[in-house]
C-alpha cells in the first residue's frame, strides 16, 4: 500500500556514552497503524549518534515505501532543534550523518520533527533496547565458546 504521508517515531540509545549502541523507528500511517517496525545494532558510538542514526533508519525506511511527507516524533530535543535548523551542529562525527540525513531529505517534499516526552516514545525504546540485549547475548555466547 502506497502512503503519502508517514508518521514516525525514532529513537537511538547507547549503553555508556560511548558505548554499545542501537537506533530503532516505529512507523506509522496517517491513522496510526504500524506500517513498519526496525532497529539497527551501530557499535560503539555517543547517545546523540544513536539519536541522529535512529533518523536516517527512518528516512532510508520511509524512502523504500515511497512517501512524500514525513513526521518524526524524538525525544531528543537537541536532535530536533539541529535538524530543524535551530542549533548548530559542532560534533564533526554528528556532522556527518547530519548531512547524510541532509541528502536523503532532499527527496521528501516535507519533514517535520517534533520533540515529544520520553513517555510517549515507549515502542522505539523498547526496540533499542531489544536490539541492544540481542547482541550483548550474541557477545556473551560467542565469549563462552573461546573460553
Amino acid at each position: 500500500m502506497k502512503h503519502e504521508k508517514l508518521i514516525i517515531y525514532s529513537d537511538g540509545g547507547s549503553r555508556g556514552n560511548p558505548g554499545p549502541a542501537a537506533c530503532a523507528v516505529i512507523i506509522k500511517d496517517e491513522t496510526g497503524k504500524i506500517v513498519g517496525q526496525h532497529s539497527r545494532y551501530l557499535g560503539p558510538t555517543t547517545n546523540n549518534q544513536a539519536e541522529y542514526n535512529g533518523v536516517l533508519l527512518g528516512m532510508e525506511e520511509a524512502k523504500k515505501l515511497g512517501v512524500q511527507e514525513i513526521s518524526f516524533y524524538l525525544d531528543s530535543e537537541l536532535v530536533v532543534n539541529q535538524l530543524s535548523r535551530n542549533f548548530k551542529v559542532k560534533d564533526l562525527a554528528i556532522q556527518t550523518i547530519f548531512v547524510k540525513i541532509w541528502n536523503i531529505s532532499v527527496g521528501f517534499k516535507k519533514i517535520v520533527y517534533r520533540h515529544i516526552p520520553r513517555e510517549e516514545n515507549k515502542q522505539a525504546d523498547r526496540l533499542v533496547n531489544e536490539e541492544l540485549d540481542k547482541h550483548f547475548k550474541l557477545f556473551a555466547v560467542s565469549e563462552c565458546l573461546r573460553s
